[in-house]
């Protein structure tokens, strides 16, 4: 491990995080609360009762079975506007709290509808709503990435694209494509990206952790995607490294959740060094804090310790991430030059 002063550091240093999504960051406090309110159907109505249920534990199965599992439980709990506005103000500020001082939050509405049964305008509304008043809040800056799954139907997929360019004065940044990659590809879903980055939205596509280095391939060739959700299989091919390394994308690479959903044995055979090595443009990113019971300081700190990391390498991989946020020209210039000054003095 580290000393404590580089961990102090660290935990010091303003951050930016462009992979979060808001279904796996909630409170255990806040699910046991609902669970409670709403006479979930539990075993023990406490918090390590709950905890095996929503987050990875020692000696289990790491596996992206397993791992998805955790979701399917959470999808519980979104059960009323309160809700969701509730559990977005408290993922930005725990954030805040972690010194993250911009962040992209992406977010499922069709998780987040799976008992409710509304419009996907409504989820997204409450869900600007409540991140915006959170920001304001907290002091952080927090833009809105919109995800639909590859595995749910290309009907689903366009309301969610309706939804979020109709959002996108709203804080609605970028339009993002999860799910079950390893049976699903990207492909049918390719008419509305081109939608979205037509209507000015950033374009980010989970691949490259559960599929290989072709569905990375897919992604940024066949749907545009100036970035990549994980993308770690791309080290499994050169020539598609040197392409994302000409091309500039970035991956927003999740080390602790590539663990534990199984992409890699351990920190020690993931292939963040590599990527860097080959030139590929990396961040640094939690994922999903609660199921894999981190925070991005955490994260910062295992790649440093386990990965061999300087404080020099993280500090570019903050500046890579503020050049690579989904906003105007103009405001994405304000954010690289913050970092760049709160980068400077440590």
């Amino acid at each position: 491990m580290i000393d404590q002063d580089a961990a102090d550091a660290i935990r010091t240093m303003p951050k930016i995080e462009l992979h979060r999504h808001l279904e796996g960051s909630l409170r255990l406090e806040t699910l046991l609360a609902i669970a409670l309110e709403y006479q979930i159907t539990m075993p023990r109505f406490d918090i390590d009762g709950l905890r095996p249920f929503v987050q990875m534990m020692p000696g289990e199965t790491r596996s992206m079975t397993h791992f998805l599992s955790k979701f399917a439980v959470l999808r519980m709990f979104y059960r009323s506007e309160k809700i969701i506005k509730r559990v977005t103000a408290e993922v930005v500020a725990d954030a805040a709290h972690d010194n993250v001082r911009y962040m992209e939050l992406r977010f499922t509405p069709q998780a987040l509808n799976n008992l409710i049964q509304c419009t996907f305008d409504q989820i997204v509304g409450w869900v600007c709503e409540a991140a915006a008043q959170a920001a304001a809040e907290n002091q952080i800056q927090v833009g809105l990435i919109i995800s639909m799954n590859r595995h749910e139907s290309l009907e689903i997929g366009e309301h969610v694209l309706d939804a979020a360019i109709r959002y996108a004065n709203y804080g609605v940044v970028g339009l993002d494509l999860a799910g079950r990659e390893a049976d699903h590809k990207a492909e049918p879903f390719r008419s509305l990206f081109a939608r979205a980055r037509e209507s000015g939205l950033g374009v980010t596509i989970h691949a490259g952790e559960w599929s290989g280095a072709d569905s990375v391939r897919e992604a940024v060739c066949n749907l545009g995607a100036a970035r990549i959700g994980h993308g770690v299989r791309a080290a499994e091919d050169p020539e598609l490294c040197d392409l994302l390394a000409e091309r500039g994308t970035v991956l927003e690479v999740c080390p602790t959740s590539n663990y534990h959903s199984g992409v890699v044995s351990g920190y020690d055979a993931h292939p963040l060094t590599t990527l860097i090595q080959r030139g590929v443009r990396t961040t640094i990113n939690t994922d999903d804090p609660l199921i894999s019971n981190i925070t991005l300081s955490d994260e910062l700190i295992n790649v440093m310790s386990f990965m061999s990391l300087s404080l020099a390498e993280i500090k570019r991989q903050q500046l890579i991430a503020a050049e690579s946020a989904f906003l105007k020209p103009e405001a994405r210039a304000k954010l690289v030059s913050q970092f760049q000054a709160w980068m400077n003095p440590i």
